[in-house]
């Protein structure tokens, strides 16, 4: 009892430690109105490492140990599981509608255009140039992804879901790091333009259902391997391909708003139907 009431305890510090930290980069992006307030990209960074700031910190004043962030690789097929899986809940959704005419690839073709000049590539053709972004985008363009997901990843799967997994069940496990997850952003969609232009209250339904979604996954998938970098590689990869590859590539009109994107309901139910898979194959993965 004394173990859950102290891990209660750290949790709850956790979160206030967290909005110590965010609300003062917050603030500017909301009076603003935009997540990049001045053209500067730190204040964005700054919030995707507040998670992992405050887990970190967290952890040395209750445990006084880093231990059990989950340091360790774990078994090969979990990080390349972490890399596959968002590779295919966004496909389902953007592949067909790219299929049937929906598609924009001027932006993407462009992007190429350095790495094409950088390594003088014999590239002119705009397909060529939109498969040589995608390469990139998949193979070197994964590590600063990853790395500002490490910051999230280090406080919502490094800590917050370990720490809940020691006085709940798996599914309160998904439930509570998806919903304080999806809480974290709501500043920036209501008061900023994270999400486009899109009606606020669909962004934001969609938007949460998605992430609940997802914590599902990257509950499953972190307490599975007992890697935390399983989580960083999945919300990197998610991060590059829906916002760095599909949504470069797709012609925006009143039905893509409602579907594509972090604030569609595509990914939403794609993500879910992954979710319950995985939940229905094992629905209590233990802390390892």
């Amino acid at each position: 009892m004394a173990n859950k009431r102290q891990t209660v305890i750290g949790i709850i510090a956790y979160l206030f430690l967290l909005m110590a930290l965010s609300v003062p980069l917050f603030i500017p992006l909301i009076r603003d109105r935009t997540i990049y307030p001045g053209d500067s990209i730190w204040f964005v960074l700054g919030l995707m490492w507040c998670p992992g700031v405050a887990g970190l910190a967290t952890r040395l004043i209750f445990q006084k140990t880093l231990r059990g962030v989950g340091w360790r690789w774990g078994k090969w097929r979990y990080q390349w599981a972490s890399y596959l899986i968002p590779l295919m809940y966004p496909a389902v959704v953007y592949v067909p509608l790219l299929a049937v005419g929906y598609g924009e690839y001027a932006r993407k073709a462009h992007n190429a255009l350095p790495v094409v000049h950088w390594l003088h590539l014999p590239v002119d053709s705009q397909p060529a140039l939109v498969v040589v972004s995608i390469v990139f985008d998949l193979t070197v363009g994964v590590i600063p992804n990853c790395i500002a997901a490490l910051g999230e990843e280090l406080g919502w799967r490094g800590f917050l879901v370990p720490e809940l997994a020691k006085i709940t069940s798996f599914k309160n496990v998904a439930w509570i790091s998806g919903l304080i997850w999806a809480l974290y952003h709501f500043p920036v969609i209501l008061g900023a333009d994270y999400l486009g232009t899109a009606p606020r209250w669909s962004s934001v339904l969609c938007f949460t259902l998605q992430i609940m979604s997802l914590s599902f996954i990257y509950a499953w998938i972190r307490l599975k391997s007992g890697s935390v970098w399983t989580a960083v590689i999945l919300h990197g990869i998610h991060n590059i391909v829906v916002q760095g590859i599909f949504d470069n590539m797709i012609r925006h009109t009143r039905l893509t708003y409602w579907v594509v994107g972090e604030g569609g309901i595509g990914i939403a139910i794609s993500s879910g139907i992954i979710a319950y898979t995985l939940w229905r194959r094992d629905g209590q993965p233990a802390l390892s």
